[in-house]
């Protein structure tokens, strides 16, 4: 049996991939063969930062959310899918501590819900970079029949994108302007074509993500271009760089009595917003946080076609080279999402796509 590697992050710009203990499972979790997992921005901002938002790694963390493989060995408990089924994950836990009500509709904003491969509690809650981890049952969903796993790798940011898609109610007929063309705002435009949009615009300061917008079926523009945005009047924004003239600029794209959708995670504390533009024009401003049970919609979607986001996918490296692929997946100007193959060396699936 190869070294079960994984990705581990130590503190601020100490990653390291080193060989983990083979899972020892609890009677609820399976023993899944990792396949491919997407590089998110959160694994990033733990390189690179120590921490992402206010999540401060405290303890080494295995990284990694964005996962799919193989079930080795079933729960022993009977609960969850059997050996040999092909699974995506959903890597979210809903705890309700009693600190806050939430909705029950909505577990994604349990108060003390934890994630995969996040620092936000103590003990940090493990990722899943490795090539073969224990996870609860409940978290697998199987990927239909005739979905390849290379492109089910995306299921998870793409709910993340059906998610904040679906906050703004029905896109069908209407136009939508994508503001960030990362991977999450390429996925967007990917949801809003699937569900029906008009006509998708998306912005972007780098040609490599305005090209990738292209072939996602957008009208690609230069995220400088203030005029050229403010002139778009959308019926429908989705900000999803995550920054603050991102944001600026999805208020002066939507047309009046439009919806902004805030599906990337601004930073912590107060921001400047144009709170006049949005009074006056009667905007509807919206949060997105994460998914609730988007995932089995997308994997759906993603098998039979009608979501087309193979896209997205801009490189692929081993495990071995965990570290190279952040620093590929870093550069926005020349990535989009990047995979890590958890194969063995020798096999050939690990160059770059």
């Amino acid at each position: 049996m190869t070294d079960n590697l994984a990705l581990v992050a130590h503190a601020k710009e100490d990653v390291r991939v080193e060989a983990l203990p083979e899972p020892q499972p609890a009677a609820d979790e399976a023993v899944v063969e990792i396949a491919y997992g997407g590089i998110c921005g959160s694994d990033l901002h733990y390189w690179l930062h120590g921490a992402a938002g206010q999540s401060i790694l405290r303890e080494p963390m295995v990284l990694g959310h964005e996962i799919v493989g193989t079930v080795r060995a079933a729960a022993a408990d009977g609960t969850g899918p059997a050996a040999g089924t092909r699974v995506a994950v959903h890597p979210a836990t809903e705890i309700d501590d009693g600190s806050a009500p939430y909705p029950a509709d909505r577990p994604n904003l349990s108060p003390a819900g934890t994630y995969l491969g996040s620092a936000a509690r103590m003990p940090h809650t493990a990722g899943a970079f490795a090539r073969r981890v224990a996870l609860p049952a409940r978290m697998l969903r199987p990927i239909p029949d005739g979905l390849d796993l290379r492109l089910a790798a995306l299921a998870e940011p793409a709910a993340v994108a059906w998610h904040g898609v679906g906050q703004a109610g029905d896109v069908a007929g209407r136009r939508v302007l994508v503001i960030g063309t990362g991977p999450i705002g390429a996925l967007a435009i990917a949801v809003a074509r699937h569900h029906g949009a008009s006509e998708v615009i998306a912005t972007d300061l780098h040609e490599h993500p305005r090209a990738l917008a292209t072939r996602l079926g957008a009208t690609a523009m230069d995220a400088t271009d203030a005029a050229g945005i403010a002139a778009v009047h959308a019926d429908v924004v989705i900000e999803s760089s995550g920054t603050v003239p991102g944001l600026a600029a999805a208020i002066s794209g939507a047309r009046r009595g439009g919806t902004v959708v805030m599906l990337g995670l601004q930073r912590a504390g107060d921001i400047a917003v144009p709170m006049a533009t949005a009074i006056t024009r009667e905007l509807t401003l919206v949060g997105s946080f994460r998914f609730t049970d988007e995932l089995d919609d997308v994997l759906a979607a993603l098998a039979d076609g009608s979501l087309d986001a193979g896209a997205v996918i801009s490189h692929e490296l081993r495990i071995e080279e965990g570290l190279r692929a952040l620093e590929v997946a870093r550069d926005a100007s020349v990535s989009s999402k990047v995979l890590l193959s958890f194969s063995a060396a020798d096999d050939d699936r690990g160059a770059d796509a």
